[in-house]
């Protein structure tokens, strides 16, 4: 059984994301655009499940699914789309404990925009960013083995501030 645990946050999540960085260049190769680090771990003084999330940007999706013996050579799991299309997701570690996430988009998809939008805005707002962290710790404590609930619960807080960051990143430009 899966347990929804939050967290301090850990300056070692940003080495944690540089080392699985350098494996997943070494996985993609030539087909990588870019790499990024997302999610609530790349967030300074919030709470965050440990699972490095990290977002390889493709030139090809297409080729993705070749490469699943590569991943779970080096301990991930593919998950396909995982009810996101346009997406190729592997977790590392086991159904109850993950230590890693990998969100696959090619060039272009607009959830690249939202993920990266989504933690700068945090990074840079915040009060906001500690709304969000207080929701997490009080869902874990609400759904300490219900990732459907926890989750669910954060969705509308979510919503709100993926739109936010959405119209923040493009004042900034």
């Amino acid at each position: 059984m899966r347990i929804i645990e939050v967290v301090p946050y850990d300056p070692a999540w940003a080495q944690l994301y540089a080392a699985e960085a350098r494996l997943l260049r070494l996985v993609f190769a030539q087909n990588l655009a870019s790499i990024h680090h997302i999610g609530s771990t790349v967030i300074p003084g919030i709470y965050a499940k440990p699972v490095i999330d990290i977002l390889p940007v493709v030139k090809d999706l297409a080729t993705v699914d070749a490469l699943n013996p590569k991943m779970e050579a080096f301990g991930y799991q593919p998950k396909g789309e995982y009810g996101i299309p346009g997406r190729r997701f592997f977790f590392k570690g086991t159904v109850e404990y993950r230590t890693h996430h990998v969100h696959v988009f090619q060039q272009g998809n607009p959830e690249i925009d939202r993920h990266l939008d989504f933690c700068a805005y945090l990074q840079a707002h915040s009060e906001e960013a500690q709304a969000y962290s207080q929701l997490k710790i009080e869902l874990s404590r609400q759904f300490p083995h219900d990732i459907d609930g926890y989750i669910a619960g954060k969705n509308v807080l979510i919503r709100e501030l993926d739109q936010k960051a959405s119209q923040w990143a493009q004042e900034q430009e």
